[in-house]
This record gives C-alpha cells, sequence and structure tokens, in this order.
C-alpha cells in the first residue's frame, strides 16, 4: 500500500500559530482539541485547499450523498503511515454535516424555518494535513502519495516561513438576544410535556437560538472564545464571504478506530460557581441527580440501537456511566457507548445510521425530531450537526456541534438548550439553556 510523506515542523501547542497562514485559503479548516493533556485532547488537525469541496446538492438524498462521499475517499486512494506513527489523519475528508442534514435521512416535516441559508453539508476532500500530537509534542505535515511534489515544497515554506498575519477584529453591533421570549419557551416547554403524557416521547431537547448583528474577523472572535472555553472538541471552518463556523464542543459524536466504535453522550448539566464550595456541591449534586441519570440512560439507550445497526451483533457494550466531566461553565455527566463495525460496513454508514446524535434530539429519535421541526421556529444549521473528518484508513472522528456559533451575512448566531423530560421545570430548563452559552455570548460582548 502506498505510504503518506511526513514533514516535520517545529512543535506548537496553539494551533493559531500555524492555521493564522491559511485560515483565508480556500476550504480552511481546523479540528482543535483545545486541552492539550487532557483525555481526549491529544491530536490537532488543519487543512485547506481541498481538491474537492463535496456540497450536498438540493434535492440529494442523504445516503446518497455519503455514497459519493464514499466514492471521492475512493478516488483519492488507499494509504498508509510510516511504520511506528500513530496519527488520526492519512488524507480524506474534513467539514460538517448540518443538524438538517439529518432531514435528509429521515422522512420529517419541514415546518422551521430555514432562514440562514446554511448548506446541509459540506466536507472537502484533502490530500494533506497538518497534525500537532500533544502527547508527543510533535507537529508535522503529512502528504498523501497522490499530492504533486510541488504542492509539498509550497506547504513546506509556507510553514517554515516567518508568520506575517495581521492582528484582526471582531465586535457584536448590539447584545445578543434569544429568539423566544420566556412565555414562548414555556409554550413550547408545555407543548412538549402534552406529547410526553401522551406517550409520544420521553425526552425532548429543546433548544433556543441567540443572535446579534457583528463586524470583523471571525477567526478573533474563536481565538477570544477558544481561550475562554476550552474544549476537546472544538473547530474552525472557513465558509466564504466572511462566513465561518466557530464550535467549542465538548462532545464526541462517534469516533471508529481500526473498526472499533465509541460515541460518548453527554445528558445532564449544572453550572460551574466561583465559590469551590459551592461548585463541588454543584458536581455532586449532578452525578447523584436521580433525574439527571434517567435523562441520560435514556440516550445511552437509544445509542446502543443506533450503533447497534451498524456493528457486530454482541459487540455493544457501555464501559462508562455516568462519568462527571467539567468545563469552565458548566459540569456534564457523560457515558460511552462502543461496539465493533460488522464486516462490509465503515464509518459512513455508522453516520447514516446514527445521525444526527441521540443526546440532541431526544427518545424516540424520529419523533423527537419531529416535535423539535414543530416546536423551534427556525432551523438549528450548524447547531446539534458535527464536525468531523474521515479519513482514507477508514478513521473517523466526530463531534456533537453544541456550544458553536455560525457567523454569516454580518449576524452570529449560537443556540443553547437542554432534555425536557415529564419532571422538568421550564424555568430551569429556560435557565440552563441560557447557562451553557453564556461564557461564549459575554466573551463576545467584552470585545
Amino acid at each position: 500500500m502506498p505510504t503518506c510523506t511526513l514533514h516535520p515542523l517545529p512543535y506548537q501547542a496553539d494551533p493559531a500559530h500555524h492555521f493564522a497562514r491559511l485560515r483565508n485559503a480556500p476550504g480552511a479548516i481546523l479540528l482543535d482539541s483545545a486541552r492539550p493533556g487532557a483525555e481526549r485532547g491529544r491530536f490537532d488537525l488543519l487543512s485547506a485547499w481541498p481538491l474537492q469541496q463535496l456540497q450536498v446538492q438540493a434535492d440529494e438524498d442523504g445516503r446518497e450523498y455519503l455514497q459519493r462521499l464514499r466514492q471521492a475517499l475512493a478516488g483519492l486512494g488507499e494509504a498508509q503511515l510510516p511504520a511506528g506513527i500513530e496519527l488520526p489523519f492519512a488524507g480524506g475528508l474534513i467539514g460538517y454535516l448540518s443538524y438538517d442534514f439529518g432531514r435528509r435521512l429521515e422522512q420529517l416535516p419541514a415546518q422551521a424555518l430555514d432562514d440562514l441559508g446554511l448548506p446541509d453539508a459540506q466536507l472537502g476532500l484533502y490530500a494533506w494535513a497538518l497534525l500537532t500530537d500533544h502527547q508527543l509534542a510533535t507537529s508535522q505535515l503529512v502528504f498523501h502519495p497522490k499530492l504533486a511534489d510541488s504542492e509539498r515544497q509550497r506547504l513546506a515554506e509556507l510553514f517554515e516561513a516567518p508568520d506575517t498575519a495581521q492582528p484582526t477584529h471582531f465586535r457584536l453591533l448590539a447584545a445578543m438576544t434569544g429568539d423566544l421570549q420566556p412565555a414562548q419557551y414555556r409554550a413550547a416547554f408545555d407543548q412538549v410535556q402534552c406529547y410526553i403524557q401522551a406517550g409520544d416521547c420521553y425526552q425532548i431537547n429543546l433548544t433556543q437560538r441567540f443572535r446579534a448583528p457583528c463586524q470583523g474577523d471571525p477567526w478573533h472572535a474563536y481565538q477570544a472564545l477558544r481561550a475562554a472555553c476550552p474544549t476537546p472538541f472544538s473547530g474552525y471552518q472557513q465558509l466564504g464571504d466572511g462566513a465561518a463556523l466557530l464550535s467549542f464542543s465538548p462532545e464526541r459524536f462517534i469516533r471508529v478506530s481500526q473498526g472499533e466504535v465509541e460515541t460518548r453522550p453527554i445528558k445532564g448539566t449544572r453550572p460551574r460557581a466561583s465559590d469551590p464550595a459551592q461548585d463541588a456541591h454543584n458536581a455532586a449534586e449532578l452525578l447523584a441527580s436521580p433525574k439527571d441519570r434517567s435523562e441520560n440512560l435514556m440516550i445511552v439507550d437509544l445509542l446502543r440501537n443506533d450503533i447497534g445497526r451498524t456493528c457486530e451483533i454482541g459487540s455493544v457494550r457501555v464501559p462508562e456511566l455516568f462519568s462527571l466531566e467539567s468545563y469552565p461553565n458548566v459540569h456534564h455527566l457523560v457515558s460511552s457507548v462502543t461496539g465493533r463495525l460488522a464486516p462490509g460496513k465503515d464509518a459512513l454508514t455508522l453516520i447514516g445510521d446514527s445521525f444526527p446524535g441521540g443526546s440532541i434530539t431526544g427518545a424516540p429519535k424520529i419523533r423527537a425530531m419531529q416535535i423539535i421541526d414543530e416546536l423551534e421556529p427556525a432551523r438549528r444549521a450548524l447547531y446539534c450537526g458535527s464536525l468531523l473528518y474521515v479519513d482514507v484508513r477508514g478513521e473517523m472522528d466526530s463531534s456533537i456541534a453544541i456550544r458553536s456559533l455560525l457567523v454569516k451575512d454580518g449576524q452570529v448566531s449560537c443556540w443553547g438548550g437542554g432534555a425536557v423530560v415529564a419532571d422538568s421545570h421550564w424555568e430551569a430548563e429556560y435557565e440552563e439553556s441560557i447557562a451553557k452559552v453564556r461564557v461564549l455570548m459575554e466573551t463576545l460582548q467584552d470585545l
């Protein structure tokens, strides 16, 4: 099998050093672990100038699009890394699937307004990437065998040259405000309770959007937000015309490595507190909460079913249940579901059978998505979709794009939500939806 070529660079703990050189290039994308040294914070991956941009077409079925992605990978060709090298990417696809890509996989209504106009999916096919391994303190260019020698030389010179990036600026032109007033949120919450009592569903992830007019460079906003809220599944994708996706997600959707599958749903949240004793109390309360454990278990069961459609019978396990993960703004309850891909199945099959992630829909999933479309006035766009890579070896990692923002057409949007179950209280759920993104909104306000 052809082997990738590696070109070492000086180690950089912050990917901004490298990404600033190409962030305005076509297809520029950064998958940023943002927490070097932390579990699931080992690798950063960035690239630009894709060989192809694969955007889902207007009437294209979701599985047809996934097959087109599969064909693009096959066209690039298999490759392996040099012996003894452990890196997550050897050339392949990097990009996003919006939450609304799920409409192309299942039969869903179309009531929610599409007022942001974000394509439902866009992944580029990349023959090179710059990968940083924070565990080994290495940074290196990885060149797929198909990449021309002249391009390898150009990229090596680009990253070895002195950094000439100029300072950038970003600011809000007004405070961020929610699309829903408290009374409107309560009306949606009450309707969810009616559906739960009627037996339509057990849990609904109800979301509200916040937005504001803005101007300037989204990359400046990303760097400030990353400093305020470092998370292991952060990312930045340049969309062109000044538009960009900015994500600060703590949640893995699905990882595939050598055929082994893992998904890590988050369900259960408490705010952080500045007082250490109160903060510890909040964390202990979350760990002991029957309500939050029940919410989490519902989604674990949903995801066992989802990945079980693609994994070997009997291989699906739950090795981790109700673990605590803490971030600058919130404590989370996290579980892990694992399995092994069945023969003839690949990472893209898994996406088709599992997308969008059950932790951000509710249960049962399809009915939950129908209710979300009815009760949330506008489409979610990137929010609760995924930033991901799939490489030519079949390796994949992907996020649930919570704590994410879209800068587009002079406006910045972000979303906050949470699980509504039978014993939820609307005031607490409304406040939780704000708490989850408060650090993002306040950071932007202070720029």
